[in-house]
C-alpha cells in the first residue's frame, strides 16, 4: 500500500488484471435470441446505452460499431448498459475501451447499483477482463465509471463463466531445506485453500495493540494471521534513530497460534532527499530518494550496490532471530513494485526481479534462512521473477471504504499467472471482502490482511467486522490448529482412518489387525510426549508387522500400500524434527 507519513492510512487506485472464471450457466440470450450454447457472447455497443454526461464520439478510428462514449472526465459520468439474464448466476464481463489519451487508466465496474470491481486499460482502443459478476434473473445494470479520468468506452461482452479448474497446489516450498514450521504453515494453507479464509490484521507499534483489540471488542475475535513490518530496521532510518524490535512481537503471536507475516517498506540505502515533503523517514517512496535500483545492480561493484547488500543483511539478522525461535514468516518484500511508487519498483519489471531474486538468493543460500515462505505481490505477469522464487502469489485490494466486493478479476489473473499452481492472497486490503460473496465467485484467497489504523475503522463497519470475524466461511485465531504439530497430527490422523477402513472392509483382519493398532497406539503416546525417536521405532514396528509373512492373509495388497506410504511420510517427519 501506498503508506502516508503516519503508515495508518491511504487509498488508491486499484491496480486490476483478470481472466475467466467461475460458475456455470446453461442458457444466454444472444443479441436478443435465446441459446443453449454456453460460449456464446452477446456484444452491448456504449452507444447504444444509457449516458450520463457524455456523448457518442466516432473522431479516432479503431472503434466497435458505430462509435465510442467518452469523454470521462469527472466521477459523476457513467454509461449503463441494461444486461437480460435468464437465471441467477456468474457471468463473465469483458470491456471494449478507448485508451486514447494514454494508456493506464483505470475505470469502475458497478453492476445493478454496487461498485464491483476496476479494471485497467492498455493503450488504444483494446479489450480487458473486469472478472465475473454475478446477475440476477431479469434485467441487470451494468455501470462502467472513471477512477482515473480521460478514457473512452466502445462496448461490454456478456457471457456465462465457466466451471472453475480445480487447484493444482503442493505441499511444497521453494526452499528444499525448509524448516519443519514452514512447512507444516505451507501444509495447512494448502488444506485450507478453497474451503476458507483466514483472517489476518496488519499491526504497526503507532497503533499497537488498539487494532487488534478494536476488532476483539467489536467482535469477540481476533485474527488468525498478524502482518508486521521491517520498516524502522532500514539502516537508512536507524540512522536517523529509527529503531524496532518486531520479533517479540512475532515470537508472541506464534506461541498464541497464529501465523506470522512480515512486510519491509524498505528505506533506500542512501540517497534520501530529506526535505520537507520528502522527508527521511518516507524513503521507501520513489519521490523521496534519488537512488537508482538499476543502477545499483549493474555496477556491483559500486557502493550503492553493497549498501543493497548491507540492508539484505540486516533483515536477514532479524529473520534469523525467529527462525531461532522456531517461528515460521510468510515473507512479503518488494511489495507493489508495479505501482512504481516504491524505489524498487521504479525503474520497471527487470531490475525489481533481480533483485527478488538477489535476496531469495542472498538469503536462502547465504544467510541459511529456512523459515521463510516466500510470498509475491503483484498481478502484472512482466513483473513475475518465476515459479522457482515464489511459493505465494497476492495483490493489495483498496477499491474504496467499504465496498466488500469478492474482487474476484484479481483472483482469477493471479490464478492464470501461476498457472493455478499457487496459493493466493490479499496481502493487504481496506475494506475486507464480503465472506458471502467469495465462496460464490470462487475466489479462493487464503487470507486477507487488513491494513492498520484508519484503514480498519474507516473502511470496515463495526457491523460488516462482526459479520466477517464471526461468519463460518473465516477462520480467527480461536479456530487455528496447533500449526507445531501441524504435519504429525494430519498423518497420524490420515493413518488411523486407513486402518478403520480397512477394518470395515474386512480387509484388514486378526492377529495383524490387533498388532497394527497397538502399534498406533505407542506411535500416537510416544509423538505426544515428544518422544519423537521412540515414535520412530514403532512407526518401523508397524511396518515390520505389514512384511509379517505369517499375517499376509490378514491384510489386503492394497492396504499395504496405503499404510506403507503414509508410514514413510509419518517417519520422514518426525526424523526431521
Amino acid at each position: 500500500m501506498r503508506k502516508k507519513k503516519n503508515m495508518i492510512s491511504i487509498t488508491k487506485n486499484t491496480m486490476v488484471a483478470a481472466s475467466i472464471f467461475a460458475l456455470s450457466i446453461s442458457i444466454i440470450p444472444a443479441k436478443g435470441n435465446v441459446t443453449k450454447a454456453e460460449s456464446e457472447v452477446r456484444i452491448f455497443e456504449a452507444e447504444d446505452a444509457t449516458l450520463n454526461g457524455l456523448t457518442v464520439k466516432n473522431s479516432v478510428a479503431g472503434f466497435s460499431g458505430t462509435g465510442y462514449v467518452g469523454d470521462f472526465e469527472n466521477s459523476s459520468q457513467s454509461v449503463t448498459f441494461h444486461v437480460d439474464a435468464p437465471e441467477t448466476g456468474l457471468y463473465n464481463l469483458n470491456i471494449g475501451y478507448g485508451a486514447i489519451y494514454g494508456d493506464g487508466k483505470v475505470a469502475n465496474v458497478v453492476v445493478n447499483g454496487e461498485v464491483l470491481s476496476s479494471f485497467t486499460m492498455g493503450s488504444g482502443f483494446g479489450k480487458e477482463s473486469a472478472g465475473n459478476i454475478l446477475l440476477n434473473a431479469g434485467t441487470n445494470t451494468i455501470s462502467i465509471t472513471p477512477n482515473w479520468t480521460y478514457f473512452a468506452i466502445d462496448y461490454i461482452e456478456v457471457k456465462p463463466a465457466p466451471e472453475p479448474e480445480k487447484h493444482e497446489v503442493e505441499k511444497k516450498l521453494i526452499n528444499p531445506n525448509a524448516t519443519n514450521e514452514a512447512k507444516a504453515v505451507i501444509s495447512y494453507l494448502v488444506d485450507n485453500f478453497g474451503e476458507k479464509v483466514l483472517s489476518g490484521q496488519h499491526d504497526f507499534p503507532s497503533t499497537r495493540p488498539g487494532d487488534l483489540e478494536y476488532i476483539y471488542e467489536t467482535t469477540g475475535k481476533y485474527p488468525a494471521i498478524l502482518g508486521l513490518d521491517f520498516i524502522d530496521n532500514s539502516p537508512s532510518r536507524v540512522e536517523h534513530g529509527a529503531s524496532a524490535d518486531e520479533t517479540p512481537v512475532a515470537i508472541d503471536w506464534w506461541n498464541k497460534g497464529g501465523i506470522v507475516s512480515f512486510s519491509w517498506h524498505w528505506n533506500a540505502p542512501k540517497d534520501l532527499i530529506d526535505e520537507p515533503g520528502k522527508e527521511w523517514w518516507s524513503g521507501f517512496y520513489t519521490d523521496a530518494t534519488t537512488f537508482d535500483i538499476e543502477y545499483a545492480l549493474n555496477h556491483p561493484e559500486s557502493e550503492d550496490y553493497k549498501l543493497l547488500i548491507r540492508d539484505i543483511d540486516v533483515i536477514a539478522g532479524e529473520l534469523k532471530k525467529l527462525q531461532e525461535a522456531n517461528v515460521p514468516v510468510l515473507w512479503r518484500p518488494l511489495h507493489e513494485a508495479e505501482g512504481g511508487w516504491f524505489w524498487w519498483g521504479a525503474k520497471g519489471p527487470e531490475p525489481t526481479k533481480e533483485l527478488w531474486r538477489l535476496m531469495y538468493d542472498r538469503m536462502t543460500n547465504y544467510h541459511n534462512l529456512n523459515n521463510l515462505i516466500w510470498v509475491w505481490n503483484s498481478i502484472e505477469k512482466d513483473w513475475y521473477p518465476g515459479d522457482e522464487y515464489v511459493d505465494i502469489v497476492s495483490f493489495d485490494s483498496y477499491p474504496g471504504g467499504n465496498n466488500y466486493s469478492p474482487m474476484s478479476s484479481q483472483y482469477e489473473a493471479l490464478k492464470e499467472l501461476t498457472n493455478n499452481k499457487k496459493i493466493i492472497s490479499i496481502a493487504e486490503n481496506g475494506p475486507i471482502p464480503d465472506p458471502d460473496l467469495l465462496p460464490i465467485y470462487h475466489a479462493n484467497y487464503s487470507w486477507f490482511s487488513t491494513w492498520n489504523g484508519d484503514v480498519l475503522k474507516d473502511q470496515n463497519s463495526q457491523e460488516h467486522l462482526k459479520k466477517v470475524y464471526n461468519h463460518d466461511y473465516v477462520i480467527t485465531l480461536d479456530e487455528m490448529p496447533n500449526l507445531k504439530t501441524y504435519n504429525e497430527d494430519v498423518l497420524l490422523r490420515k493413518l488411523s482412518t486407513i486402518i478403520d477402513k480397512y477394518e470395515k472392509d474386512s480387509e484388514l483382519t486378526g492377529a495383524l489387525k490387533k498388532q497394527l493398532n497397538n502399534s498406533y497406539k505407542q506411535i500416537q503416546d510416544q509423538f505426544n510426549k515428544k518422544h519423537y525417536k521412540q515414535a520412530v521405532q514403532h512407526v518401523d514396528k508397524f511396518k515390520e508387522s505389514l512384511d509379517n509373512k505369517g499375517l499376509q492373509n490378514n491384510i489386503s495388497e492394497n492396504a499395504k500400500i496405503e499404510l506403507n506410504k503414509t508410514l514413510d511420510e509419518l517417519r520422514i517427519t518426525l526424523i526431521n524434527r
